[in-house]
């Protein structure tokens, strides 16, 4: 099926669904390193421009709009988020797209942070995880159009789906009512400790297998800083263990958020631009543009291609 790629970042998203079997038809985001990182992989130029300044109509049709909406204004890595936060009003746009292209499928992802901005209106809502800006959103998607949509959310964790990280993210999905069949979240193909018949959470080591510990420039983006990390300073306190699947790789960090960059096991240095790549299961031959802070950037706010991938494949090619 094709599809329209909103806020696409470096293509984490889009590489899933192309490896699922569907076309990309259209591609925006308004960051110019992503952008650049998008194109050199992908083979096609995304539109560079902030959303708000493109018009439906220059917007091809498509069976499928796909987005992880811009989540600083809602991620816990920002404390201070608010329902006014311009950032958080951004799935506007998307819904704006929805509305006038009438897809027959869409897909948004978010941080978890989403769930619970505005508070809620209720103990069963509170445990469905179901706030009040989510709700409104859940709405708004549902009445998109006159025939409405099939609208479900869920939160995933990209290690249940081979990924070797810790990731929970909110995954909104939406069927046209006129469509059969109505898409499902994917079941997950591993768990945390083998049980149910499925294999073990895939571990940093498993992720960072023949990458060599020493830096390198032989290495596609195998760079960084050699200097210690501190583990409960300005970096935060999420040390990674070798045997464990790694904590969420995040695209900011500083002040109150969480890191942007993981200690590496060996607590000697920083993870690479390579190696962070590779616990967001970016191929190796997968190449970053911009500056290390930007390629760092780039890798945490991207959604698992793997991940992306099990949700495609619930979607029919035809």
């Amino acid at each position: 099926m094709t599809i329209i790629s909103l806020f696409a970042g470096a293509g984490g998203m889009d590489l899933g669904f192309l490896k699922a079997g569907h076309k990309i038809v259209w591609v925006n985001d308004n960051d110019f390193d992503s952008c650049k990182t998008y194109e050199r992989n992908f083979k096609h130029k995304p539109i560079c421009e902030d959303i708000e300044k493109i018009n439906s109509k220059d917007i091809p049709d498509a069976d499928i709009v796909i987005g992880g909406f811009p989540c600083q204004g809602f991620s816990v890595a920002n404390p201070y988020r608010k329902i006014e936060d311009k950032r958080n009003r951004l799935y506007l746009e998307l819904l704006r797209i929805i509305k006038d292209k009438k897809p027959k499928y869409f897909i948004a992802e978010n941080v978890t942070g989403l769930c619970s901005i505005g508070g809620y209106e209720n103990k069963e809502d509170k445990k469905n995880h179901l706030g009040k800006v989510l709700k409104v959103i859940i709405q708004e998607l549902r009445n998109a159009t006159p025939l409405g949509y099939h609208v479900e959310f869920k939160i995933l964790n990209s290690a249940d789906y081979g990924v070797p990280q810790m990731r929970r993210r909110v995954i909104i999905l939406g069927t046209r009512k006129d469509i059969i069949p109505i898409l499902k979240h994917p079941e997950p193909t591993h768990s945390r400790d083998g049980k149910y018949g499925l294999p073990k959470w895939k571990n940093v080591r498993d992720a960072l297998d023949g990458i060599p510990e020493n830096l390198t420039d032989k290495i596609p983006n195998h760079i960084g800083t050699n200097h210690k990390v501190k583990i409960n300073g300005h970096l935060g306190n999420r040390a990674t263990a070798w045997d464990k699947a790694s904590p969420t790789i995040v695209g900011r960090g500083g002040g109150t958020g969480g890191p942007v960059i993981i200690p590496h096991p060996n607590l000697k240095r920083r993870m690479s631009v390579r190696e962070t790549a590779r616990i967001q299961v970016f191929p190796d031959d997968f190449i970053f543009e911009g500056a290390v802070t930007s390629q760092y950037r780039q890798i945490g706010n991207a959604v698992p291609w793997l991940l992306a991938y099990h949700i495609a494949k619930m979607i029919p090619k035809n």
